[in-house]
């Protein structure tokens, strides 16, 4: 039995194999998503998309979030996956270095509220699109991340196994899908090299491909045999370099047992998630120590070799090169003793003298225990030398937010409300709050906008 074929089976009976833990991780991972995606449809390219879209916007059986206007199932699909892309604030996969829900969710809820499906085969189709499209992506890494974005190309078949749980579809079927989708999935590495729109494109991109591939495969689209590990397949064209060909072996062969839902990483930071554990080792030493800029003479990260290709920007111009500058997010941190969220990216502070100081006496070299741990582990050490002679130091082995140090469920539903809330009001949060409550006893999901339509200036 081909790949494709072996993760179509699995997902078709995931509603009654998915244990109750992996149905709890999908309520989570959906929580995480709305507050996101809420935010982000203020953010470009969200309303940009809007307004390319506005001929399938209006009427259809999908909605926009966050004000549940109507729209055709791929429209919906793009504009919510790209929306929720856009702030830099979604959630990981760190195997697979991989942003699953952007792409999973946005997809299989536009399917849901398409097909009427209930809450429960929503959060079915959920969890079946992590666990395919998370292993795809894990048998992918190292070699792939250097030219292609795995939120983009593997996503593509995150969505289209969720969509395809969420409108039924039977084993053969979610083959074609799963099939299809592989020549649809695409997404490169230079789109993220500069300040541009084309990073939040590839998850809408993902998740529009996906729903169209469960269409097709719904209304009779045949698929090709091999696509995954065939010899001109994905696998072969995509994997880049690498010393080995990419083994999907380990991820079938643990479809059942091990849940990779349950290991989902909510971010604690709305930025690049290559900088988290070097932000978070900032904080551990100023929160006990607090430090002047002009007390510091220099500051060395170590971290491994990805984090530093992605985010080894010393001169960012805007708040989108911000987020993905390892050396301004440390200063940030040292400087405003708090994490890098929001206001971290305002104007105030990317022009801060103290932090554009600072930014000038940071090192950042690889680590070898963090570069040992990559990608499974996320880890950095920091070192900050005092003007007096002294040396202050702290390593994170993981990032606050990864399944070994997790959001609380307090901590999560704070970073909902201060996603969401500036968007849509205190009322919008509690409605948004509700339509996430009670999605798992929801009989029909066409209904689920109507729990949280509100007026917002997303709409506008």
């Amino acid at each position: 039995m081909s790949v494709q074929d072996q993760f179509a089976a699995f997902a078709a009976r995931i509603e009654t194999n998915a244990p109750k833990q992996a149905f709890e991780a999908a309520e989570r991972v959906f929580l995480d998503w709305l507050g996101v995606a809420a935010r982000g449809a203020l953010t470009a390219p969200a309303p940009e998309l809007r307004r390319a879209l506005r001929h399938e916007i209006g009427y259809g059986p999908a909605s926009l979030v966050p004000d549940g206007i109507k729209a055709t199932p791929r429209a919906a699909a793009f504009i919510n996956g790209a929306a929720s892309h856009a702030i830099e604030f979604d959630d990981i996969f760190r195997e697979a270095i991989y942003h699953p829900g952007v792409a999973v969710i946005p997809a299989a809820l536009a399917a849901a509220e398409t097909a009427g499906c209930s809450g429960k085969r929503f959060l079915a189709a959920i969890i079946a699109g992590y666990e395919v499209s998370n292993r795809i992506g894990a048998a992918m890494i190292p070699g792939h991340y250097a030219y292609w974005h795995t939120t983009g190309t593997v996503g593509a078949f995150g969505a289209a196994v969720g969509a395809g749980v969420a409108l039924g579809l039977n084993a053969q079927q979610m083959a074609n899908a799963i099939s299809t989708v592989a020549t649809m999935a695409a997404g490169l590495q230079q789109a993220f090299r500069s300040d541009a729109m084309l990073k939040p494109v590839h998850a809408g991109q993902a998740a529009q491909s996906g729903i169209t591939a469960a269409f097709g495969a719904e209304a009779g689209l045949k698929g090709a045999p091999l696509m995954l590990e065939g010899e001109v397949g994905f696998a072969a064209a995509l994997k880049g370099e690498a010393a080995k060909p990419a083994d999907f072996t380990p991820g079938v062969a643990s479809l059942g047992e091990r849940w990779t839902i349950l290991e989902t990483t909510q971010k604690n930071h709305s930025s690049c998630g290559h900088g988290f554990a070097a932000i978070d080792a900032m904080l551990d030493i100023v929160r006990s120590q607090p430090i002047e800029a002009t007390a510091v003479r220099a500051i060395h990260v170590g971290t491994y070799a990805t984090a530093i290709k992605v985010t080894g920007d010393w001169n960012p111009k805007t708040a989108y090169e911000a987020q993905f500058s390892l050396p301004y997010v440390v200063s940030a941190a040292l400087v405003r003793r708090s994490g890098c969220r929001f206001e971290a990216f305002e104007d105030r502070w990317l022009s801060d003298p103290r932090i554009r100081g600072l930014m000038n006496k940071v090192t950042l070299d690889v680590d070898a225990e963090a570069e040992a741990g990559f990608p499974a582990r996320r880890g950095a050490a920091i070192t900050i030398e005092l003007e007096d002679g002294a040396a202050l130091s702290a390593r994170r082995q993981t990032r606050k937010g990864d399944p070994d140090d997790p959001l609380s469920l307090q901590e999560l539903s704070e970073k909902f409300i201060e996603c969401a809330e500036p968007c849509i009001g205190k009322d919008g949060v509690r409605r948004l709050l509700t339509a996430a409550e009670i999605t798992p006893d929801l009989a029909d999901m066409s209904t689920f906008a109507e729990s949280y339509m509100v007026s917002s200036a997303a709409a506008e």
